[in-house]
């Protein structure tokens, strides 16, 4: 069956070390400050000035004031800091954040990403995703497989207007895990109850699939 938009959080919560300074992209990514595994901390970085970012507030103890990059009410945890946004960028362009999770709209087999246009359509605007993906260097994909006419979005190559070129190095979607190397992805997790065949068949890209993929454990 496959995952659902929390369910694709959880999964990339998995991939989370101690320590780490993660910066969480508009969307499914800003639910993966819900799942933080046990053991560990991580502080979430978000470019409109937020370090220490906790998981969303309970309903009606939300504050209008604190906010993440993508206007939703959050919460700071413990040790929590505000600042401006220059100073947030220069966290990220110093490349001071071991960790950026973003949403697309496609993903080529190269890691090149679109997911800030589609032309004739209005849209908030490229916000701080150039830069993410320009000094990251690990970038994780959380998106769904396929668009909603079931075409896949993930390409030989992308269609829409770029963000980055092969930046991207794993992708989580609703079917699988993947991996980006080689000029291809490699199958490495698979949803429960999702086939192999079923991933094959939603991969326009090059799609690798070598030895027995296990189903993912959430």
């Amino acid at each position: 069956m496959a995952l659902s938009k929390q369910e694709i959080a959880q999964r990339i919560a998995q991939e989370l070390q101690d320590k780490w300074y993660v910066n969480l992209g508009i969307g499914i990514p800003t639910l993966v400050a819900n799942y933080i595994p046990e053991g560990i901390e991580v502080e979430f970085q978000s470019e409109n000035g937020l370090l220490g970012m906790g998981p969303f507030p309970i309903e009606g103890t939300e504050d209008a004031d604190m906010i993440n990059a993508g206007k939703q009410t959050v919460t700071v945890l413990k040790g929590g800091s505000l600042f401006d946004s220059a100073t947030s960028f220069a966290m990220i362009r110093g490349q001071h954040v071991q960790l950026t999770v973003l949403g697309a709209m496609e993903v080529a087999q190269n890691g090149d990403i679109a997911n800030w246009k589609i032309p004739g359509r209005m849209v908030k605007g490229m916000g701080g995703a150039m830069d993410l993906v320009a000094s990251a260097e690990n970038i994780i994909v959380a998106m769904m497989h396929t668009n909603k006419r079931g075409e896949s979005k993930l390409l030989e190559q992308c269609s829409l207007p770029l963000t980055g070129v092969g930046c991207v190095k794993k992708i989580v979607t609703n079917l699988a895990v993947l991996e980006i190397k080689e000029n291809a992805f490699h199958l490495i997790e698979r949803a429960p109850g999702v086939s192999v065949e079923e991933i094959k068949t939603a991969t326009a890209g090059k799609l690798i699939v070598e030895g027995v993929i296990p189903e993912m454990k959430l």
